[in-house]
């Protein structure tokens, strides 16, 4: 079985899914076969008769996985809810040892598997079964997005005193620029943070134009891979 990563961001829109199809499409180029999982998503719209998981497929795109989208994204869901809530106003009940076969499965075929949760740690998949607790039986080490803007040393904070508080294993923070104007906070929020956690931080990513197509260049030019070497050498083995 290959090795893993948990891609998860301190709130919904802080750009998870860019970093994800960036980072599966550097280790694609790294000459890794590259897995994908979103093990549930919601706010999906309906084309031809089917629900579109859009993160999804940006993912299965990104890897070229021959994975089955239905697998890649085992529930996909209509409303832009928590999926617990979601899947409940649907009359459908996540099932964590379902997401748990479909990973491993996943897993067992590729070097390494990214894993992208939706929206924070906390946000339930079932009333009290977090996406923390899905990448605690995953056994993945996690990798936190942050929208690099006022707000975010608070909300990174919490999310990486949650995700010590669970047990998880922290690679990094991203910090993502999100508007193409630099704050003030977002210029200072790296060196504030150095001082209030000893977590490392993967990168700090400037404002990404959807026109441009290098975004693989973008992230393997600020992306600290040495975060990333317990992963790697685990995908060698």
């Amino acid at each position: 079985m290959g090795s893993g990563i948990f891609i998860t961001g301190t709130d919904t829109g802080v750009g998870k899914t860019f970093f994800a199809c960036a980072l599966v499409e550097l280790l694609k180029q790294a000459g890794y076969k590259v897995g994908v999982m979103k093990p549930a998503e919601t706010g999906c719209d309906q084309s031809d008769g089917k629900l579109m998981p859009q993160d999804a497929l940006a993912l299965k795109e990104a890897s070229g996985c021959e994975i089955p989208l239905e697998k890649i994204c085992p529930y996909q869901l209509r409303e832009p809810l928590a999926p617990s809530v979601a899947a409940e106003r649907e009359g459908l009940i996540i099932d964590i040892d379902r997401l748990m076969s479909v990973y491993n499965e996943i897993s067992s075929t590729h070097d390494i598997t990214v894993v992208e949760g939706a929206g924070g740690l906390l946000v339930p998949l079932l009333p009290s079964y977090t996406f923390a607790d899905l990448a605690r039986v995953l056994k993945l080490p996690i990798l936190v997005v942050a929208a690099n803007r006022l707000g975010a040393i608070n909300h990174l904070l919490l999310t990486l005193e949650q995700a010590a508080c669970r047990g998880l294993h922290v690679l990094g923070y991203v910090l993502n620029q999100m508007e193409n104007e630099l704050s003030v906070a977002a210029e200072t929020n790296r060196e504030a943070l150095s001082m209030l956690t000893g977590v490392p931080c993967a990168g700090e990513l400037p404002y990404f134009e959807a026109s441009r197509l290098d975004r693989v260049d973008l992230i393997e030019e600020r992306l600290d891979f040495r975060i990333l070497q317990p992963l790697l050498r685990r995908a060698n083995t």
